[in-house]
């Protein structure tokens, strides 16, 4: 039997070696061949696209039907929908669905800033495409999905609320990313809970987006981009937060599994 202790190691001394030596590792090679880029793209535009269609569909479904989908539900969908993503295509794209987390990666040195452009278009797309279907299904019911600051909460206190979630939401997904701490297919889990849970406390306060992707595709649809600010200065804020704890539990960055798990293994063996 093999030890995975041992195993892991032994991986890990190998990539020193070669990194030592000069020796570009071959799945680092396959990630800069641009060949294979378009499946990436693609895994982020349909990951995307698949946790919009449940983020924003839950409240748009519910309006449409008259309260047959409750906030439980509707809050919960998108922790499960990004566990069912990051099982699935995550070792294509690195799943970050997210441009907060394309942010976060980059920064830590753990994913490549000259491919960003292209994940964060992805995302975007992913998301107009899915309230598009979700207006054409219900219409532009429960503002499909748009996230609002509650009734009684200011724009400042939403985009704080934003600021927190968002900084706890890309420390798990770097902590669990880390090579110290990767927990393989658990990662998903420890995401997807944390998405959950943030939701079923925090969605009166300002929706519990975390995600300036998940909230510009129903304010495009909808034409109304005045609170979209909260949004993307919130989840922004929150990432770098997230980054500077990450580097004063774990370093500068670049670690090596890591950058796998942000950057997936496609045609790695």
């Amino acid at each position: 039997m093999v030890d995975p202790v041992t195993d892991t190691r032994s991986e890990v001394q190998t990539i020193w070696t070669r990194a030592l030596l000069g020796i570009q590792p071959r799945w680092g090679r396959d990630f800069d061949d641009l060949s294979n880029e378009w499946r990436r793209l693609f895994a982020e535009v349909l990951g995307t696209f698949l946790l919009v269609l449940a983020a924003a569909g839950g409240p748009a479904v519910a309006a449409y039907s008259h309260g047959a989908v409750s906030r439980v539900a509707y809050v919960s969908a998108p922790g499960l929908m990004v566990m069912a993503v990051i099982l699935s295509i995550g070792l294509i794209s690195g799943a970050h669905l997210n441009p907060a987390v394309t942010l976060a990666f980059a920064l830590r040195h753990e994913f490549p800033w000259k491919r960003v452009p292209g994940y964060l278009m992805a995302q975007v797309v992913g998301s107009v495409l899915a309230c598009l279907l979700l207006w054409a299904l219900v219409g532009k019911v429960g503002l499909l999905g748009a996230t609002e600051p509650g009734r009684g909460v200011s724009d400042l206190q939403a985009m704080v609320m934003e600021a927190a979630l968002t900084f706890g939401l890309v420390t798990v997904i770097l902590g669990t990313a880390a090579g110290a701490q990767n927990v393989g297919p658990l990662s998903a889990l420890a995401v997807g809970g944390y998405v959950a849970l943030a939701g079923l406390w925090s969605s009166p306060i300002s929706g519990a987006s975390m995600n300036p992707g998940r909230s510009f595709g129903p304010d495009l649809v909808m034409g109304d981009f005045s609170h979209f600010w909260v949004y993307l200065v919130g989840p922004v804020l929150g990432a770098l937060l997230a980054v500077g704890a990450a580097h004063a539990l774990r370093g500068r960055g670049g670690d090596a599994m890591a950058e796998r798990a942000a950057q997936g293994t496609l045609n790695t063996p």
